[in-house]
Parts: C-alpha cells; structure tokens; sequence
C-alpha cells in the first residue's frame, strides 16, 4: 500500500526571510527582507502597532490573576471545611477549571505578554506553573517555543513528534503491538488519554530538570526551578492529607489531575491538528503563511474566551506571540482582512467542529493500520 499523507502540504510561496523575534517571544519584528513593499507580514504589523495592540495590559493580567487566586483559596477553605466528606470530590470541578486558568496565565507570561520586564515574566511563570502546577518554567518554555518557531513542522515542531500520538501517515508506519494498537485507535482515544496531560506535564519537567538533556540553564535557576515543584509537591500533599483520610485524598488528587488534563487537552487540541504542514522539500515559506496556514482559530463568545484562555485566536497569537490575551479579538479584524487581501486561507470554525476536524484528522492518520 503506497504512503499517503493525511495533512495537507501547501505548495510553498515565493522565498521569503524568517522573522526575526526578540528573546522570550517578545514583539516579532521583521528582519530587512520582510519589511519593504514586497514583504506580506510587515504591513499588517504597522497596522497591529498603529492600534496599539502590542501594548502591555499588566493591569488586566494584575486583576485576573488575583482572581484566580482568590478563587483556588476558596477551594482550599472548602477542602478545609469539608473534606472529610466524600462530597467533597465535587470540588475537584472548580480546582481544575482555576488550575487550567493559572496554567493560562503561566503561559502569557512565558511569552512575554505580562510585562515587559523578563525578570517579572518569569516570576509569574514560576509562581504559577511551578508552584501551583508542578510543571517545569524551563522546560515548557523550551518546548513552546520550538513550537512557535516553526509549527506543525514535522522534524522541528515538538508537538507533532511520534509519542503516544502519531499525526501523519508515515508515522504509523511499522508501528505493531500496543503503539500500533494506540495509533489505530488515538481518535476514540484521544480524550480519555488527555486526562493523563497533568501528570504527564509535571513528569516531564522533572526528567527534563534532573536530565542532562534538559534545557540549558544555570545552577542556580535549575535550584530555584527545583524548589519551587518540591514546594508544589509538599503543599499539594499537604493540603490533601491535612483535610481528607488518605484514600480519599489519592481519589480526589486522581479525579483533579484527570479533569484539569482533559481540559488543558480541550484547549490545545483544535488548534493545529489536520491543520496545513509546512513542505520540508520546497522553499521556507514567511512568518504570515507559517503561521497562518498551520492555525485554526475557534468562533465563540466570552465563555469561549474565557474556557480556552484566548487560544482560540490561535493564528493571531502565533502572529504576535507577545500580544496580550484581551487585545487578540481586537486584533482579528485586520489579521482576518489582510489574509483575504492576499488570499491566503484564515481557518475559523466553531468548537464543536474543530473537535470534529482534529478527530477526524487523527483517525485517517490511522487509517493504514487499520486496514492493513
């Protein structure tokens, strides 16, 4: 049986440089090549910095972020107060949703969207995906950013590498016994296996923190990064088995860790699966087509907003990764109209179809083995 490729490989535009971004995803900026008449992202971002959109809101960051906050420490008082009832594991609901939203704001701060200070940045990220998450600052950044670098990128983009997933064709190929059974199924799968992503993000960091293979950093911020998941660890024990008998604690920890992977798993599945490849063999294409035509945005309303943490405007994120989250609707208009100028495709669908879209991308992935 011939190899097919189930995504879509776009035939690449004329040459054009890369874009040029300054440390920690800050503002992209648009190297010579990319910024005269020729050039397809330079103008739109004159028009996002005409609007001011890639100006900080550290006062709407500051607001929600205490918030949040105060609603995981109304959590705790409710552990407090009744977890030595089995009622309590309702709470679990709540922690998840307001665990996924720290999770939301670690990443903003990864990307620079907070401040414009570094070193602040960082301390909101190590505040909330450290601490309260138990989820290495350095090794997600690392990650996230080769990611952004070049999405959907079969040999450079991290999170379309082979694991427990496979998203194209040929990565099924000669997989046998239970990864072979894994990618013939990974559709009816694929959520009941994003509940394991909160455990699964906190392993991660700690093999990449003690590994020598982790990302490069200093002594004294792996120390730093280390304290901070012990401390995560101690405190998250700690709160569970000061208020609960031990057994309901392993239940409720299970049950929480379940409902915040499913929905970060929720959050991050529309976003680029089925979604255009880059083509390795042609020319590179310009950071607009890169990230553009990997993307796919979600419509919705505030609650969509709000649920997904503003990655459903995903082609305008991977555009201006440094634009802060509220200023990202606004700034669809322009991005959406500017692609229709130069006819490239802007994706934008509803929630529910691009569940559908991602699903049904991973099932014709694992289309071969099935009738093989």
């Amino acid at each position: 049986m011939p190899q097919a490729t189930s995504s879509l490989t776009v035939p690449a535009p004329a040459p054009t440089l890369p874009t040029a971004r300054t440390p920690d995803h800050g503002p992209p900026v648009a190297p010579r090549g990319e910024r005269g008449a020729g050039s397809e992202f330079g103008p739109l971002l004159r028009t996002i910095r005409d609007q001011g959109l890639l100006e900080r809101r550290t006062g709407w960051y500051a607001s929600g972020i205490a918030v949040n906050l105060l609603a995981l420490s109304a959590v705790a008082v409710g552990l407090v107060l009744f977890g030595h009832s089995w009622w309590s594991l309702l709470l679990a609901l709540p922690l998840a949703v307001f665990s996924a939203r720290a999770a939301f704001f670690g990443h903003d701060a990864g990307h620079s969207q907070i401040s414009g200070d570094r070193g602040r940045n960082r301390l909101v990220q190590l505040l909330h995906a450290n601490l309260l998450l138990g989820m290495s600052q350095e090794w997600w950044n690392d990650k996230h950013n080769r990611h952004h670098a070049n999405p959907n990128h079969e040999e450079k983009d991290p999170d379309v590498a082979p694991d427990v997933l496979v998203f194209n064709r040929h990565q099924a190929v000669g997989r046998t016994g239970f990864r072979g059974w894994l990618a013939r199924h990974q559709a009816w799968l694929f959520f009941p296996l994003t509940t394991l992503e909160g455990l699964a993000l906190k392993v991660y960091g700690f093999q990449a923190l003690f590994s020598k293979d982790g990302p490069r950093s200093t002594p004294r911020r792996r120390a730093v990064e280390g304290g901070f998941l012990l401390a995560h660890v101690a405190g998250y024990a700690a709160l569970l088995l000061l208020t609960m008998p031990v057994g309901q604690a392993l239940v409720f920890a299970l049950v929480h860790q379940m409902l915040l992977g499913l929905h970060l798993g929720m959050a991050f599945a529309p976003n680029h699966k089925g979604m255009a490849v880059p083509d390795t063999d042609g020319e590179p294409w310009g950071h607009l087509r890169r990230q553009v035509l990997t993307s796919r945005n979600i419509r919705g309303a505030r609650l969509t907003d709000w649920l997904l943490g503003g990655l459903n405007y995903q082609v305008e994120h991977h555009l201006f990764p440094s634009m802060p989250r509220p200023h990202l609707k606004l700034a669809q208009p322009a991005v959406r109209a500017h692609c229709r100028a130069l006819g490239i495709p802007y994706t934008e669908t509803g929630l529910v179809d691009s569940y559908r879209q991602a699903l049904g991308h991973l099932r014709d992935v694992g289309e071969p083995l099935r009738t093989a």
